[in-house]
Protein backbone atom coordinates (compact mmCIF):
# COMPACT_ATOMS: atom_id res chain seq x y z
CA UNK A 1 0.00 0.00 0.00
CA UNK A 2 2.89 2.12 1.03
CA UNK A 3 4.68 1.42 -1.81
CA UNK A 4 1.52 2.21 -4.63
CA UNK A 5 1.40 5.38 -2.75
CA UNK A 6 4.69 6.23 -3.42
CA UNK A 7 4.86 5.25 -6.46
CA UNK A 8 1.56 7.45 -7.66
CA UNK A 9 2.53 10.67 -5.59
CA UNK A 10 5.89 10.81 -7.84
CA UNK A 11 3.69 10.22 -10.92
CA UNK A 12 1.36 12.70 -10.15
CA UNK A 13 3.70 15.59 -9.44
CA UNK A 14 6.58 15.14 -12.26
CA UNK A 15 3.19 14.63 -14.85
CA UNK A 16 2.22 18.51 -13.33
CA UNK A 17 0.31 18.18 -10.71
CA UNK A 18 1.20 20.26 -7.68
CA UNK A 19 -0.99 18.81 -4.71
CA UNK A 20 -1.41 15.30 -4.74
CA UNK A 21 -3.35 13.33 -1.57
CA UNK A 22 -5.57 10.17 -1.07
CA UNK A 23 -8.63 10.07 1.17
CA UNK A 24 -10.89 7.31 1.94
CA UNK A 25 -14.22 8.22 0.36
CA UNK A 26 -16.26 4.89 2.13
CA UNK A 27 -17.70 7.15 4.37
CA UNK A 28 -19.19 9.52 1.92
CA UNK A 29 -19.64 7.41 -1.39
CA UNK A 30 -23.48 7.27 -1.14
CA UNK A 31 -23.44 11.10 -1.93
CA UNK A 32 -21.88 10.79 -5.72
CA UNK A 33 -23.94 10.82 -8.11
CA UNK A 34 -22.83 7.65 -9.56
CA UNK A 35 -23.67 4.26 -10.39
CA UNK A 36 -24.16 1.59 -7.72
CA UNK A 37 -21.06 -0.35 -9.09
CA UNK A 38 -19.02 3.20 -9.69
CA UNK A 39 -19.39 3.58 -5.77
CA UNK A 40 -19.14 0.38 -4.53
CA UNK A 41 -16.17 -0.91 -6.19
CA UNK A 42 -14.13 2.70 -5.34
CA UNK A 43 -13.53 2.88 -2.14
CA UNK A 44 -10.31 5.76 -2.79
CA UNK A 45 -10.01 8.65 -4.26
CA UNK A 46 -6.86 10.18 -6.05
CA UNK A 47 -7.32 14.48 -5.37
CA UNK A 48 -4.47 16.46 -7.30
CA UNK A 49 -4.63 20.16 -8.20
CA UNK A 50 -3.00 22.50 -10.37
CA UNK A 51 -1.99 25.79 -9.31
CA UNK A 52 -3.42 28.86 -10.74
CA UNK A 53 -0.87 31.90 -11.95
CA UNK A 54 -0.83 34.93 -9.24
CA UNK A 55 -0.04 37.21 -12.07
CA UNK A 56 -3.68 36.12 -13.69
CA UNK A 57 -5.08 36.62 -10.80
CA UNK A 58 -3.95 40.00 -9.95
CA UNK A 59 -5.74 41.59 -12.88
CA UNK A 60 -8.88 40.75 -11.41
CA UNK A 61 -9.97 44.07 -9.17
CA UNK A 62 -13.71 43.80 -8.55
CA UNK A 63 -14.90 41.67 -11.18
CA UNK A 64 -13.65 38.54 -13.07
CA UNK A 65 -11.53 39.70 -16.03
CA UNK A 66 -11.72 37.22 -19.71
CA UNK A 67 -8.11 36.57 -18.82
CA UNK A 68 -9.03 34.70 -15.74
CA UNK A 69 -12.00 33.32 -17.57
CA UNK A 70 -9.62 31.93 -20.09
CA UNK A 71 -7.11 30.61 -17.12
CA UNK A 72 -9.72 29.34 -15.34
CA UNK A 73 -11.00 27.02 -18.29
CA UNK A 74 -7.54 26.44 -19.38
CA UNK A 75 -6.47 24.72 -15.98
CA UNK A 76 -9.40 22.67 -15.74
CA UNK A 77 -8.71 20.80 -19.41
CA UNK A 78 -5.26 20.55 -17.86
CA UNK A 79 -6.37 19.04 -14.80
CA UNK A 80 -9.10 16.81 -16.94
CA UNK A 81 -5.82 15.50 -19.54
CA UNK A 82 -3.89 14.70 -16.34
CA UNK A 83 -6.93 13.02 -14.80
CA UNK A 84 -7.18 10.54 -17.62
CA UNK A 85 -3.32 10.01 -17.52
CA UNK A 86 -2.96 9.15 -14.01
CA UNK A 87 -6.20 6.65 -14.54
CA UNK A 88 -4.45 5.39 -17.18
CA UNK A 89 -1.28 4.96 -15.17
CA UNK A 90 -3.52 2.92 -12.67
CA UNK A 91 -5.62 0.66 -14.96
CA UNK A 92 -2.06 -0.79 -16.16
CA UNK A 93 -1.28 -1.78 -12.45
CA UNK A 94 -4.13 -3.68 -12.86
CA UNK A 95 -7.05 -1.90 -11.17
CA UNK A 96 -9.88 0.11 -11.64
CA UNK A 97 -9.68 4.15 -12.27
CA UNK A 98 -12.47 6.53 -12.75
CA UNK A 99 -10.99 10.12 -13.23
CA UNK A 100 -14.01 12.90 -12.33
CA UNK A 101 -13.68 15.97 -14.53
CA UNK A 102 -12.33 19.22 -12.44
CA UNK A 103 -15.52 21.41 -13.54
CA UNK A 104 -18.51 19.69 -14.99
CA UNK A 105 -22.15 20.26 -13.40
CA UNK A 106 -24.79 17.20 -13.15
CA UNK A 107 -27.76 20.00 -11.97
CA UNK A 108 -26.77 23.60 -13.30
CA UNK A 109 -29.74 24.80 -10.99
CA UNK A 110 -28.89 22.40 -8.22
CA UNK A 111 -24.71 23.33 -8.78
CA UNK A 112 -24.03 19.67 -7.91
CA UNK A 113 -21.53 17.97 -9.46
CA UNK A 114 -20.78 14.04 -9.63
CA UNK A 115 -18.40 14.68 -6.29
CA UNK A 116 -17.26 17.44 -4.30
CA UNK A 117 -13.71 17.37 -5.16
CA UNK A 118 -12.99 19.86 -2.14
CA UNK A 119 -14.69 17.57 0.23
CA UNK A 120 -12.12 14.98 -0.84
CA UNK A 121 -9.49 17.34 -0.90
CA UNK A 122 -10.08 17.66 2.96
CA UNK A 123 -10.34 14.29 3.43
CA UNK A 124 -6.89 13.47 1.71
CA UNK A 125 -5.82 16.31 3.95
CA UNK A 126 -4.53 18.88 1.54
CA UNK A 127 -6.14 21.86 3.58
CA UNK A 128 -9.15 22.94 5.18
CA UNK A 129 -12.55 25.12 4.29
CA UNK A 130 -12.21 28.51 4.37
CA UNK A 131 -14.15 31.53 5.24
CA UNK A 132 -14.46 31.93 1.49
CA UNK A 133 -16.04 27.97 1.21
CA UNK A 134 -12.90 26.93 -0.91
CA UNK A 135 -10.15 24.67 0.29
CA UNK A 136 -7.36 26.06 1.06
CA UNK A 137 -3.82 24.75 1.77
CA UNK A 138 -0.92 26.61 3.38
CA UNK A 139 1.34 25.76 0.30
CA UNK A 140 -0.71 27.46 -2.31
CA UNK A 141 -4.01 28.98 -0.29
CA UNK A 142 -6.61 28.63 -2.70
CA UNK A 143 -5.43 29.71 -5.92
CA UNK A 144 -6.03 26.06 -7.26
CA UNK A 145 -7.74 24.04 -9.32
CA UNK A 146 -8.79 20.24 -8.29
CA UNK A 147 -9.83 16.66 -9.80
CA UNK A 148 -10.27 13.09 -9.05
CA UNK A 149 -9.73 10.27 -9.76
CA UNK A 150 -11.71 7.49 -8.10
CA UNK A 151 -9.68 3.71 -8.32
CA UNK A 152 -9.73 0.36 -5.82
CA UNK A 153 -5.89 0.71 -5.72
CA UNK A 154 -4.72 0.07 -2.02
CA UNK A 155 -3.42 3.48 -1.15
CA UNK A 156 -2.20 4.82 2.08
CA UNK A 157 -5.02 7.76 2.86
CA UNK A 158 -4.42 10.97 4.03
CA UNK A 159 -6.53 12.14 7.25
CA UNK A 160 -8.08 16.08 7.48
CA UNK A 161 -6.01 19.00 8.55
CA UNK A 162 -6.42 20.32 11.64
CA UNK A 163 -5.14 23.88 10.27
CA UNK A 164 -7.94 27.00 9.72
CA UNK A 165 -7.58 30.76 8.69
CA UNK A 166 -6.49 31.82 11.62
CA UNK A 167 -7.37 35.81 11.93
CA UNK A 168 -6.90 35.94 8.31
CA UNK A 169 -10.39 37.84 6.91
CA UNK A 170 -9.42 39.05 3.48
CA UNK A 171 -11.83 37.28 1.41
CA UNK A 172 -14.05 38.58 4.05
CA UNK A 173 -13.43 42.25 3.39
CA UNK A 174 -13.19 42.08 -0.28
CA UNK A 175 -16.10 39.96 -1.31
CA UNK A 176 -18.42 41.83 -3.69
CA UNK A 177 -21.74 39.99 -2.70
CA UNK A 178 -21.39 40.36 1.17
CA UNK A 179 -21.23 36.27 0.96
CA UNK A 180 -18.27 35.20 2.93
CA UNK A 181 -18.57 35.09 6.76
CA UNK A 182 -16.60 35.13 9.93
CA UNK A 183 -17.75 31.85 10.22
CA UNK A 184 -17.09 28.86 7.56
CA UNK A 185 -20.41 27.82 8.14
CA UNK A 186 -22.37 30.66 7.49
CA UNK A 187 -21.06 31.11 3.92
CA UNK A 188 -24.12 32.20 2.15
CA UNK A 189 -24.29 29.94 -1.02
CA UNK A 190 -27.19 32.28 -2.65
CA UNK A 191 -25.75 35.65 -2.40
CA UNK A 192 -22.41 33.77 -4.02
CA UNK A 193 -24.12 32.74 -6.59
CA UNK A 194 -26.35 35.46 -7.33
CA UNK A 195 -23.18 37.47 -7.83
CA UNK A 196 -21.82 34.94 -10.44
CA UNK A 197 -24.40 35.12 -12.07
CA UNK A 198 -24.62 38.87 -12.29
CA UNK A 199 -20.46 38.47 -13.60
CA UNK A 200 -21.68 36.28 -16.35
CA UNK A 201 -24.45 38.47 -17.72
CA UNK A 202 -22.44 41.40 -17.28
CA UNK A 203 -18.87 40.09 -18.87
CA UNK A 204 -20.46 38.08 -21.28
CA UNK A 205 -18.97 35.01 -19.89
CA UNK A 206 -20.02 31.61 -20.36
CA UNK A 207 -18.91 30.13 -16.69
CA UNK A 208 -19.97 30.85 -12.97
CA UNK A 209 -16.48 32.47 -12.32
CA UNK A 210 -15.25 35.23 -9.56
CA UNK A 211 -11.79 35.06 -8.53
CA UNK A 212 -11.90 37.94 -6.10
CA UNK A 213 -11.12 36.25 -3.38
CA UNK A 214 -9.43 33.63 -4.53
CA UNK A 215 -6.86 36.58 -5.50
CA UNK A 216 -6.99 37.68 -1.66
CA UNK A 217 -6.10 34.15 -0.36
CA UNK A 218 -2.83 33.44 -1.69
CA UNK A 219 -0.02 30.77 -0.37
CA UNK A 220 0.15 30.54 4.23
CA UNK A 221 3.34 32.17 5.31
Amino acid sequence: MADNYLLLKKFCLVSGADLFGVADVKAIRNEFLLSETGREKLGRAVCIAVRLSPAVLEEIKDAPTRLYFHHYKTANAFLDQLAFKIAAFIQKKGFLAMPIPASQLVDWQKQTAHLSHKKIGLLAGLGWIGRNNLLVSKKLGCQFRLATILTDMPLKAGKPAKDNCGICRLCLKLCPAGAIKDDPADFDHIRCFEKLKEFQKQRQIEQYVCGICVNACGPKK
